[in-house]
């Protein structure tokens, strides 16, 4: 065909296989053909975006939950008295009431401020 002795000889196997694909698709779905794979494939692509950029959300709220409580373990350290040791320190500030309270509150932030559908549609339409 005329077609393929345009194309240099390095790309007419990739061009074959690529019109062999096409007309497989077409058998498989023929208003669509590959069209509709593409598409199909995309939206995966979207939802899995979606997924990573959830859970590099999540990821960071727990970065900063964990740099917030050794903030705070550093400073009650350094407000205590020398007499216990820092591992007694660190498990009499998280039995504070302060503490427990604070920190339950921030492990829900997440899930009570949004819901993964609304937080992320804006970021995909």
């Amino acid at each position: 065909s005329p077609f393929f002795q345009e194309l240099p000889e390095s790309q007419r196997a990739d061009a074959v296989n690529s019109m062999v694909y096409e007309a497989s698709a077409r058998i498989r779905d023929p208003v669509y053909g590959c069209a509709g794979t593409i598409c199909h494939l995309q939206k995966q692509v979207n939802e899995l975006q979606a997924q990573l950029a959830k859970s590099q959300a999540e990821l960071i709220n727990m970065q900063l939950q964990q740099s917030n409580l050794l903030s705070l373990i550093c400073m009650e350290m350094k407000e205590t008295p020398n007499e216990s040791s820092p591992q007694e320190s660190v498990d009499n500030f998280i039995s504070s009431p302060n503490y427990s309270s604070d920190y339950q509150n921030n492990l829900n932030f997440f899930e009570e401020n949004t819901s993964p559908n609304s937080l992320w549609e804006p970021l995909w339409t």
